[in-house]
């Protein structure tokens, strides 16, 4: 249970990529070396109570699935038995697992390949994963779709509570926005926060995250944006613009980044900076998610 009460470094940048602002970076990706980031605040009430019950861990994601990622080394550091229902065919041999799915495999996890309609009703019905296991399902603790759930929301908003002073602006990624509600939480209306959309066609977050606020503490807040314009095309997808960027931002700070969460906000605060989005020298904290071992999905090299 002790890997569960770590906190992260908040850093200073001094980097010309953001004028005007006063940016800090809070080192999210240095909180745990597998469970990373804010997978690691997501997992850290629901693995509380799976551990007091003993439970099996069964949870979805696609074939780089940081949550998932996430779910088999902590499940593995405490004990605990852990299942991945997968987005996609079954590969036609061990070779063909993605890296993710490799060390998945290796920590203990038990895979199940799902074809996209399975998946999709998963997102739906909250009984559908049970069709996947052989036990009663109350042996199961389920974790929808990275983790995001009332839980999640309150083990992230924890991180505010980490802060010796609150910013005028907190910036981060948002995917299914469960971590940008946890922020929201903690902030308790003070300054804003904005949310980078990594996912394309997502007008949907602004409902999730206030229907995430509600289920976690029954609170509505809105001092909060989510920006659609730096998806680069689409979850998952990299443009040499955003490469050439994350290789730059890597070099003048020696902070690593990922193309899918990380490197799209870093990219984004680069081109509100540029723009006169803040106001000058506004406090601004970016969270780093972590989620790095995602890298190994992209040639980067090349592109």
């Amino acid at each position: 249970m002790h890997f569960l009460s770590y906190s992260s470094p908040l850093q200073i940048i001094e980097s010309q990529l953001f004028p005007g602002i006063e940016l800090w970076v809070k080192r999210d990706d240095l909180l745990h070396p597998q469970v990373s980031g804010n997978k690691f605040r997501k997992l850290k009430y629901p693995l509380s109570a799976a551990l007091l019950q003993r439970a099996n861990l069964i949870s979805m994601g696609g074939a780089w699935s940081n949550h998932l990622h996430a779910l088999a080394h902590a499940g593995h550091l405490l004990g605990l038995k852990t299942t991945g229902l997968v987005r996609g065919l079954v590969p036609n041999n061990q070779t063909g697992l993605s890296a993710t799915l490799q060390d998945c495999q290796n920590l203990g996890m038990r895979l199940h390949f799902l074809s996209r309609l399975d998946y999709r009703e998963l997102r739906h019905n909250p009984n559908y994963w049970q069709k996947w296991i052989e036990a009663d399902p109350a042996e199961y603790s389920w974790l929808p779709e990275g983790g995001s759930n009332a839980e999640a929301v309150r083990g992230v908003a924890e991180l505010i509570d980490e802060l010796d002073w609150i910013p005028d602006t907190i910036i981060l990624a948002c995917g299914t926005g469960a971590t940008l509600a946890g922020i929201v939480k903690g902030m308790r209306n003070r300054g804003r926060v904005i949310g980078i959309a990594a996912v394309q066609n997502a007008s949907y977050l602004k409902s999730d995250v206030q229907q995430l606020l509600l289920a976690a503490d029954n609170i509505h807040f809105d001092n909060f944006e989510i920006l659609h314009q730096f998806t680069h095309g689409g979850f998952a997808k990299v443009s040499p613009t955003l490469v050439h960027f994350c290789k730059q931002f890597t070099a003048e700070t020696d902070i690593p980044l990922e193309p899918v969460y990380t490197g799209k906000m870093f990219y984004a605060l680069h081109q509100l900076s540029l723009s006169k989005h803040f106001k000058e020298g506004e406090k601004v904290i970016a969270i780093h998610t972590g989620g790095l071992q995602g890298n190994r999905g992209f040639d980067l090299t090349s592109t």
